[in-house]
């Protein structure tokens, strides 16, 4: 493969690299709020690289929505993309975007020891598509499909919008809470860094606590220092997560395993690790069965949408 570049691009930054005989390097942050569109952004990488427009002939970007058409308007930022002028402004002979978790899920395909932790024990069957769930800014899901031959797949869907399921009277009593407050609750209405806070300030109300987090960052924090009510918001958090995951786990055949991607469960790993989430994840009444050798990973990988991305560059169309 000739010289290309490989973004993943999100609500506050934006990040790049090169990437060329399968591997990448280079790898910058930049802030979408300090630059008007992709393409500004991208040629300040290029020119900090020493390149010109036109060195590269082949960019693939993870982008967080469906992709459809020409035009793309960012989810989570101010940037919009015309795929034919952004090939035109850059000198770009092939621009393809992809979904940010189907970056995400071939990112999979690369991981190095070291780069993830165990969550639950079990014997991953290759044959068989593994789930990628990631709670960040909001609620990634996709799909993974192991081709053979060293090849993969990834389905794009936006599995995050899905009715937020509840296992027991407490959960449906903070779910009517939430949906009080604002209406249709997904699962990306808690799981996700904003959602997190929603949780916490949801028990309070119900619980009559003070609120003392008025940031999801301050809930993690809180829960570290052992504050109770803070600490139980993390555990539901957790638990309404296995939940997601075992659905999705149900609904795609999902037993070549489950990764736990995104920023906020590395937060505070050691307490998810020791949390409901498992408990939660195979409680699925008469087929609770099917989860008994299902494994679970936590990624801390810092970069897998890069490397996704490249993956993609080189398995071609999705």
């Amino acid at each position: 493969m000739t010289l290309a570049l490989v973004g993943d691009i999100g609500g506050t930054n934006a990040r790049f690299a090169l990437w060329e005989n399968d591997a990448m390097r280079a790898v910058q942050v930049f802030s979408t709020a300090d630059y008007t569109s992709p393409e500004q952004a991208i040629a300040q990488y290029l020119k900090d690289q020493g390149l010109a427009a036109g060195a590269v002939s082949q960019v693939c970007l993870a982008v967080a929505g469906p992709v459809d058409g020409d035009e793309f308007r960012f989810t989570n930022n101010h940037w919009r993309l015309s795929q034919k002028a952004f090939c035109n402004t850059l000198r770009v002979e092939r621009l393809l975007l992809i979904n940010d978790f189907t970056a995400m899920a071939l990112g999979m395909t690369q991981l190095q020891e070291g780069e993830f932790r165990t969550v639950r024990e079990g014997r991953a069957d290759p044959r068989r598509p593994a789930v990628v769930i990631g709670p960040g800014t909001g609620l990634g899901v996709g799909t993974l499909l192991n081709l053979g031959g060293g090849h993969y797949m990834a389905l794009p869907g936006e599995g995050g919008h899905v009715d937020l399921p509840v296992g027991n009277a407490r959960e449906a009593s903070l779910r009517q809470h939430i949906q009080d407050e604002i209406g249709h609750v997904s699962a990306e209405t808690i799981l996700s860094g904003g959602g997190l806070l929603r949780l916490y300030q949801a028990i309070c109300a119900l619980d009559d606590h003070p609120v003392k987090a008025a940031q999801p960052s301050q809930v993690t924090e809180l829960a570290l220092a052992g504050d109770p009510v803070a600490e139980q918001a993390i555990d539901q958090f957790c638990r309404f997560l296995g939940r997601v995951a075992g659905n999705n786990v149900l609904t795609v055949g999902g037993l070549g395993g489950v990764y736990i991607v995104g920023g906020v469960i590395p937060k505070f790993i050691e307490r998810f690790l020791a949390s409901g989430f498992n408990e939660s994840f195979g409680d699925k009444g008469c087929m609770s069965g099917y989860f008994s050798n299902v494994p679970v990973w936590v990624v801390t990988a810092e970069f897998s949408g890069l490397i996704g991305a490249g993956v993609a560059l080189r398995e071609g169309p999705l």
